[in-house]
C-alpha cells in the first residue's frame, strides 16, 4: 500500500514520521521545504500533488481549515482529478463538519472513498505517536484506514458517518478552550491571594478538578512557557467552526463564545502564534502580573 501525506507542519511532520517508522512506503508534499526535506531523510519519497494523486492508494492531508482542503483535493488540478477510483481519502484536518460532507460528495462522484479524521493530543503527542483520532464515515472504510490511523495515534474511534469525526473534534476544542481559560482564571486568583500557583497544580491535579489538560498546560503557565504545541490562531480557527456548527443546528454556546473573545484579544496583542496556554496573558495583564 502506497500512501501519500499532504502537510507537515507541527501536528504533520511527526505523524509522518510515525508512518515511515511503521514501515508505510509514503510519498510527501508541503510549501516548508525544510520539513520535506527532513521527512525525506527519514526515508520518505517526495512528489507533487498530482503525482500523489496518482500514484497512491491512500491520501491523507493534514493542513489549516476547510479552504486548504478544499484547495488540494478539489481545487484547479487537485488530488482528486488525479486519483483512481477505489482509493482512499483521509482529511486529518480540523474543519467544518459541512465542508467535509461537501468534498466526500464531490469524491463520491469520481468512486473515491473519503473520512474526516481529525486529532486531539497537540504536538507531544503526534511526536510520540498516541493521538486519538475522532473519525467519520463508512464502516467498512473505516476498518480499511484504522491499522493507518494506529501508527500515529493510541486512539481511534469511529464516531458517525461523514462530518461526526470533525464534530466531534469540534466538541473537543470547545473542552480543552474552557478547561484553560477556567485554570488560567483559578492560578491568577491563587496568586494574587498570595498562594503558590505550583503548590495548587500540585494539590489539585489528582482530585476531581485534574485533568489531562491541567496536566499539559498548568507548568507551561508557571514557567511562562508560550512555545506552540497548537497556536492560539489554530484554536480560534476551530472555535469559529464550532460557532458556525452550534449556530447551524442551534445549540447554545455561550462559554465558547466567552474563550473565543479572550482568544481573539490574544491575537490582536500579537499573540496568536503563541500556544494557547498563553491564555493565561489574558489574565496576568487584567490582574496587573508580571508571573504566576
Amino acid at each position: 500500500m502506497k500512501i501519500g501525506f499532504i502537510g507537515l507542519g507541527i501536528m504533520g511532520k511527526p505523524m509522518a514520521k510515525n508512518l515511515l517508522k511503521a514501515g508505510y512506503d509514503l510519498t510527501i508534499n508541503d510549501l516548508n521545504k525544510e520539513a520535506v526535506e527532513e521527512v525525506v531523510a527519514c526515508g520518505a519519497a517526495n512528489a507533487s500533488n498530482a503525482e500523489i494523486g496518482e500514484t497512491c492508494d491512500v491520501v491523507l492531508t493534514m493542513v489549516p481549515n476547510s479552504p486548504q482542503v478544499k484547495a488540494v483535493m478539489l481545487g484547479e488540478d487537485g488530488v482528486a482529478a488525479h486519483m483512481r477510483p477505489g482509493t482512499l481519502f483521509v482529511d486529518m484536518s480540523s474543519i467544518n463538519p459541512m465542508a467535509s460532507q461537501e468534498i466526500a460528495a464531490e469524491l463520491e462522484k469520481k468512486g473515491i472513498d473519503m473520512l474526516d479524521a481529525p486529532v486531539s493530543g497537540g504536538e507531544p503527542k503526534a511526536i510520540d505517536g498516541t493521538l486519538a483520532f475522532m473519525v467519520g464515515g463508512k464502516q467498512e472504510v473505516f476498518d480499511k484506514a484504522k491499522p493507518i490511523l494506529e501508527a500515529m495515534g493510541s486512539s481511534v474511534t469511529l464516531c458517525g458517518g461523514i462530518g461526526a469525526g470533525n464534530t466531534t473534534k469540534l466538541a473537543n476544542q470547545i473542552i480543552v478552550a474552557c478547561n484553560i481559560q477556567a485554570l488560567s482564571e483559578a492560578l491568577t486568583m491563587a496568586k494574587k491571594a498570595g498562594v503558590d500557583p505550583e503548590l495548587v497544580f500540585e494539590a489539585i491535579k489528582g482530585g476531581l478538578a485534574g485533568s489531562t489538560v491541567m496536566n499539559a498546560k498548568a507548568p507551561m503557565m508557571i514557567e511562562g512557557n508560550d512555545k506552540p504545541g497548537f497556536k492560539i490562531d489554530l484554536h480560534i480557527k476551530d472555535l469559529n467552526n464550532a460557532l458556525d456548527c452550534a449556530h447551524s443546528v442551534g445549540a447554545p454556546v455561550p462559554m465558547t463564545a466567552a474563550v473565543q473573545e479572550v482568544f481573539q484579544w490574544l491575537h490582536n496583542n500579537d499573540c496568536g502564534g503563541d500556544d494557547h496556554s498563553s491564555i493565561i496573558k489574558y489574565y496576568k495583564k487584567l490582574a496587573g502580573l508580571e508571573t504566576l
